[in-house]
């Protein structure tokens, strides 16, 4: 098994030996988020309003909670913040000929195979599937049912991927980066003589989560892989789907919080979120250069380099509690302005649609 290239140790953890999973890193949703849970409406009572968040970024759908539309925050990206945002068109399904459509979106945006296809509202890349050839492009389209939104991206030709959250309240001039998660693809290495399943259970992490690869790999997983040749396990860069986050705070630097700032400030009224990206090397990275936006997440975006397997469970919490203490303090300030918040029944509206809707998207590749 090998990974792509990180960065620098990781300050949280950095001193401990790194294990294949922490203590938490999979626990059930409801064991980990439950006390995340508590704070959220410790902090709504607190203020006045359990939906305050969703006003930190108030020109989006519930400020990026849940049911937004990734396009529609993509489109309020003005001349500067456009440049760095990798071209994207979309179609919806359920035409008479989804693939004719869909070609004819691509042609009018100037772009062509290979693209990342994926549902517009959605989230942990579930649907996420690289499209590289007509014949793929139509299989994937058939997989999503009629009337689904989904986005054609232009495939970002740099390997590695970095979430980076950035924060700015509403009276600062300038906004900071929180976290830098730099994400991992697991990549088997053939001998020539295993099988994809045993490399898979041979090694030190994905054997303590093979239910994330296998899914996926079907009638492949019984193939022997010639010695030297590699397997990508998984595409999406999403640590539930099996990618592997590290910790990349050490990479943060005055020209790169410079560089993320000037582009955020080209996004109206934005606050508080994650920016998932592409990124030619670390070295680029720190000079703020070599990079391409994949999307723009809102406030019910993570700061990711909480799943480094070298984090603590109380560090985790520690960094989950500070941002979404944030958003609050953000929501805060916006709703005084004369901003509006969702409330808890809009709320609780877009999460109920957009559960629907990952129910019925595919398998992520």
């Amino acid at each position: 098994m090998t990974h792509a290239p990180t960065a620098a140790a990781p300050r949280a953890g950095a001193s401990r030996p790194p294990s294949p999973l922490s203590m938490f890193e999979f626990w059930p949703g409801w064991a980990f988020y439950t006390p995340i849970v508590l704070y959220w409406i410790l902090m709504g009572l607190r203020h006045g309003d359990l939906s305050l968040p969703t006003a930190a970024n108030p020109r989006i759908e519930t400020g990026g909670l849940c049911g937004e539309s990734k396009t529609d925050i993509l489109d309020m990206a003005g001349d500067v913040a456009r440049q760095w945002i990798a071209p994207y068109t979309t179609v919806t399904t359920g035409s008479t000929d989804d693939e004719a459509a869909a070609t004819a979106a691509l042609t009018r945006a100037g772009l062509t195979l290979p693209v990342v296809l994926k549902p517009d509202i959605g989230c942990n890349g579930t649907g996420v599937k690289l499209v590289t050839t007509p014949q793929e492009l139509a299989t994937a389209l058939a997989l999503f049912p009629a009337g689904i939104r989904l986005v054609m991206q232009r495939l970002i030709p740099y390997e590695h991927e970095a979430g980076i959250f950035y924060i700015r309240h509403p009276d600062e001039e300038r906004g900071r980066i929180t976290s830098v998660t730099y994400k991992e693809a697991p990549v088997l290495v053939g001998d020539g003589r295993s099988t994809v399943r045993q490399l898979i259970d041979a090694d030190a992490r994905t054997h303590l989560v093979p239910h994330l690869y296998l899914p996926r790999l079907g009638t492949r997983v019984h193939d022997i892989l010639p010695a030297g040749e590699t397997m990508r396990l998984v595409f999406a860069g999403n640590h539930c789907k099996g990618s592997i986050f590290r910790n990349g705070a050490d990479d943060v630097t005055p020209a790169l919080t410079e560089q993320i700032d000037r582009i955020m400030h080209d996004i109206p009224d934005f606050h508080f979120g994650r920016i998932d990206l592409k990124f030619e090397s670390v070295a680029a990275l720190r000079l703020g250069r070599g990079f391409e936006i994949i999307e723009i997440n809102g406030v019910g975006s993570e700061a990711t380099h909480i799943w480094d397997s070298r984090t603590t469970l109380r560090e985790a919490y520690a960094a989950q509690f500070m941002h979404y203490r944030e958003t609050f303090r953000i929501g805060a300030k916006k709703k005084k302005a004369g901003w509006r918040s969702a409330g808890a029944f809009t709320m609780l509206r877009y999460w109920r649609r957009q559960k629907k809707l990952l129910a019925s998207y595919p398998l992520n590749d």
